[in-house]
């Protein structure tokens, strides 16, 4: 399958030391392009992993809300700084966070997302959206440097980029209530 393919050549590539060494030396970066990249790795290997296993997705994750719950349990640790300052400084940690990313985060989200409605969805993303506010608060207003890797200009940048991401996020979720999808798709179930 070419995604599976395309998803291991990705991850085989933000595994390469420089690669790690430049997505780990700015804040911002790690946060919001490694990280999201490693659950990039996890969406494209999905389709694979449920032609190999399609009893476990079907068993353990029928109806999305295990994988959905998963996701945000696990998407949620990663938001605590001091989260992101062990993955830098313990081995053990940077290998939960290759691991946990693409396979805690990426393979159930993308499971989960074609089988909830769109009401969870919206659900989903107001979660995200009160997440992101609330560690932009955290990152911007905070007097203190956070992680001992960085310096408390790169944590106000990623509180802003926290709050950018919020917005986006409400934006989206108020736009799907006023706008019908059935107008733009032929099949609007796969919205």
């Amino acid at each position: 399958m070419k995604q599976a393919m395309y998803g291991l050549i990705l991850y085989v590539f933000l595994m390469l030391p420089p690669v790690i060494h430049l997505s780990e030396s700015i804040m911002a970066i790690h946060m919001h392009m490694q990280m999201p990249l490693l659950a990039v790795v996890g969406i494209l290997m999905t389709p694979f992993l449920q032609k190999k296993f399609p009893n476990f997705f079907n068993t353990w994750n029928e109806h999305g809300f295990p994988g959905i719950l998963l996701f945000l349990i696990v998407f949620s640790y990663w938001l605590i700084p001091r989260a992101m300052d062990d993955a830098m400084t313990l081995p053990y940690v940077e290998v939960f966070k290759f691991i946990s990313w693409p396979f805690l985060i990426g393979v159930p989200l993308r499971d989960s997302w074609t089988k909830i409605s769109l009401t969870y969805k919206n659900i989903t993303l107001t979660i995200l959206a009160v997440l992101y506010l609330l560690m932009a608060g955290v990152y911007i207003f905070s007097p203190d440097q956070l992680c001992n890797n960085y310096l408390i200009v790169d944590q106000r940048t990623l509180g802003w980029s926290f709050l950018l991401g919020a917005f986006c996020f409400i934006i989206y979720v108020i736009q799907t209530l006023f706008i019908d999808p059935s107008q733009f798709y032929e099949d609007s179930e796969d919205v």
